[in-house]
């Protein structure tokens, strides 16, 4: 790695020592707000089913003197694949998963690096995703046109047209992250950070599978397990704007919760006594224990939102999505937004 990491680019930021996605959602969102709003996205097609084994063994030896080393890799790179319960020789491609691929990756978009260098674009790539930044959409247009002869001709590999274009701040997504104006007085033209819809779908989809009733997990251990899922997403995108969201999941939330408490109960006679142990009335806990509606009708009524309290929760371990974030997130702190290196 030693030998390679020194001549890589400053704008790519996958799987090096010290850089990470953060930087590279920073280094775009100050493009964004430096008035760099024409964006050329980049998708490159199945990049590591496409990589040319000619090619890449070529860069290789560039650096790799040793036979043995080499007959290694080369080896390694033309293992058969299994299809259909088929073993098929593999000519182009480079096996996904093996903790090698991400450095081969670099080392062969590093071309492309230098190229766009030479062209004096402003750019950042992460892995395979790259984006370059430019004024016009004409500056735009020719850089896109040019990236894109450089990839097929110097590099074989195909782009997805699809999902490739020129795209503005509202319209461009980065590792996870979207972009919307500020709308802050004397901001004009400025972008903050938001998280993708995709995203936040792909969160409520999680966190309502560990609240689901039907698991078998005592109240403690989902609370272990929500936790730190909500702690890893948090941390990732704590530089996001979104704490009105937050607000609003954590209340669908914290109703998840009571209705898991609800169904643990079970029987009539045990939910009466837990409801008057909570301080209801003896005769209204009875009534409430035989209710016809259904458990999450109950979990969104008074009754339990005044009994499961917010502190009770808390005292059984329940953290709120938005204290984590306002622990985390530099919006409400005062340290620096993106460290860089």
């Amino acid at each position: 790695m030693s030998q390679y990491e020194y001549m890589f680019s400053t704008y790519s930021y996958g799987f090096r020592p010290r850089r990470n996605c953060h930087q590279a959602i920073s280094k775009s969102l100050d493009y964004i707000n430096s008035g760099y709003q024409h964006i050329v996205e980049i998708d490159l097609k199945g990049f590591f089913d496409n990589v040319d084994h000619v090619l890449l063994l070529q860069l290789l030896y560039r650096k790799i003197k040793c036979k043995a080393t080499m007959c290694l890799i080369r080896r390694w790179l033309r293992a058969p694949l299994e299809r259909k319960g088929k073993l098929e020789k593999r000519r182009i491609g480079v096996p996904q998963g093996s903790p090698i691929s991400p450095l081969l990756s670099n080392i062969i978009l590093h071309g492309l690096d230098v190229e766009m260098e030479r062209m004096g674009l402003r750019f950042v790539r992460y892995a395979d995703d790259l984006s370059i930044y430019c004024k016009t959409k004409t500056e735009a247009r020719k850089a896109g046109n040019t990236i894109y002869l450089f990839l097929r001709d110097k590099l074989k590999l195909p782009i997805n047209r699809e999902k490739s274009g020129i795209r503005r701040p509202v319209t461009f997504q980065i590792l996870g992250y979207g972009f919307v104006p500020t709308y802050r007085k004397g901001e004009k033209g400025k972008y903050q950070l938001v998280v993708t819809g995709k995203k936040w779908k792909l969160f409520k989809a999680k966190l309502k599978e560990v609240t689901r009733k039907t698991t078998p997990m005592s109240f403690d251990q989902r609370m272990n397990e929500l936790l730190s899922f909500q702690r890893g997403w948090i941390n990732y995108f704590k530089f996001a704007s979104m704490q009105q969201k937050l607000i609003e999941l954590d209340g669908w939330l914290r109703n998840r919760v009571r209705y898991c408490l609800w169904h643990h109960w079970k029987k009539p006679e045990r939910k009466r006594k837990n409801l008057i142990r909570l301080g209801v009335k003896p005769g209204q806990a009875y009534a409430w224990s035989r209710t016809r509606l259904g458990g999450w009708a109950v979990a969104q009524s008074p009754i339990l939102g005044t009994t499961i309290t917010l502190a009770r929760l808390k005292q059984r371990g329940y953290i709120s999505l938005l204290d984590t974030y306002q622990k985390v997130s530099p919006r409400s702190n005062n340290y620096a937004l993106f460290p860089m290196i």
